[in-house]
């Protein structure tokens, strides 16, 4: 089958979609098919089978950054690609985000899926730009959303029949036995956080669950991982405001490192605000056999159960995290026992799982097309 996976995102900045269509391309390779991503690149890509179409620029988007392109030049390259490439199937992730995704709708020939990977609450832009989008919408054959919230978030203005296929993690990479970092295993009981540095993925809620963790436990130690520039120097800040000591700001770390700082963790916590669809970081925890305390907002609550593979707080309740992590600090056995069911847990979203669910509803809907075609063409 020959596949195009198409990328609205900079295909060279770490990001849910990329690193989501990055290991869908490996096992669909895998499993023999042919696979080209369409994506905007802000750096030539290492990957050959990637095709760099526009330039990205950082766009505002609620309480994050899209990285985008906008150029409205696209068209000819797009008609081009999609034409030499003659693809069966053409997937692509977050298929309403400008503008390359509506190019290749506009051009596409190919039998059109679409994967929502989005949840920000109240669907504001979709309902602004629906009447607009529609048209773009009634290209898809088929469509896909990565948890319930994100079919909710979808269905509210673009109501369809949506598989939910969530997202996968690499258990090959993410799973207990990986080095950890070793000037990090020291002794001291290790908080990790991972992700971007961003208001709403509440790392200031950890910063203030920490203090009050640090002033009952001494021998702990907070290590943050992800990139963010701006708000990184604002938590740098409270950190020294409140001399608060173990405190370690790793910035990014590319995808090959980032198992090894899962290695070293005790404690997993993900202390996100909202608008999350899915928790891939929780997944990652998980697989490599860390206990996970996560806020109980849709998106995370549909991944870790409650007591079994890690703890559900109250988002924006640094007081209740902090007597989370206390807990797990104290109870050695606890912690052992989550991460144990969470890397059970783990192992049903392995990509391995997912890409064939994907591959299934490919071969669904190519099916349906062909029937409905040949069905048109009898009736005439």
């Amino acid at each position: 089958m020959k596949i195009a996976l198409v990328s609205p995102y900079d295909y060279s900045y770490s990001g849910g979609v990329p690193s989501h269509i990055s290991h869908l391309e490996s096992h669909l390779l895998n499993r023999g098919h042919q696979v080209r991503v369409l994506a905007p690149c802000s750096k030539k890509p290492m990957d050959p089978n990637v095709i760099p179409i526009g330039t990205p620029i950082p766009i505002p988007s609620g309480d994050s950054i899209a990285r985008i392109t906008l150029s409205l030049t696209l068209a000819r390259t797009v008609k081009k690609v999609l034409q030499k490439g003659n693809f069966d199937v053409i997937h692509l992730h977050e298929p309403l985000t400008p503008v390359l995704p509506l190019y290749v709708l506009d051009f596409s020939n190919s039998v059109n899926i679409g994967t929502f990977h989005a949840y920000h609450g109240e669907a504001k832009a979709y309902r602004l730009f629906r009447p607009i989008l529609q048209k773009w919408f009634s290209r898809l054959h088929g469509h896909i959303a990565v948890s319930q919230p994100a079919r909710a978030f979808v269905s509210k203005c673009f109501p369809s029949d949506y598989r939910i296929i969530p997202n996968g993690v690499d258990i090959a990479c993410f799973r207990p036995g990986v080095r950890p970092v070793e000037e990090l295993r020291d002794g001291k009981i290790n908080i990790l956080y991972v992700g971007r540095l961003e208001k709403r993925k509440g790392l200031n809620y950890l910063l203030e669950a920490y203090k009050i963790v640090k002033g009952e436990n001494p021998n702990v130690r907070l290590i943050v991982v992800g990139p963010g520039e701006r708000l990184r120097r604002k938590y740098k800040k409270y950190v020294e405001d409140n001399r608060l000591k173990d405190v370690v700001f790793v910035g990014f770390v590319p995808n090959e490192d980032l198992p090894r700082y899962y290695a070293t963790a005790d404690i997993f916590c993900a202390p996100s605000t909202g608008n999350e669809s899915f928790g891939i970081v929780l997944l990652e925890a998980m697989a490599s056999g860390k206990p996970v305390i996560a806020t109980s907002i849709e998106g995370y609550s549909d991944v870790v159960q409650d007591r079994i593979q890690g703890l559900l707080v109250p988002p924006r309740d640094p007081f209740t995290l902090a007597d989370k992590i206390n807990l797990l600090i104290r109870e050695e056995a606890l912690r052992l026992y989550m991460g144990f069911r969470g890397e059970a847990r783990a192992a049903e979203y392995s990509w391995e799982n997912i890409s064939q669910q994907v591959l299934d509803y490919y071969q669904l809907v190519s099916l349906r097309q062909k029937y409905e075609t040949s069905s048109r063409v009898a009736t005439c």
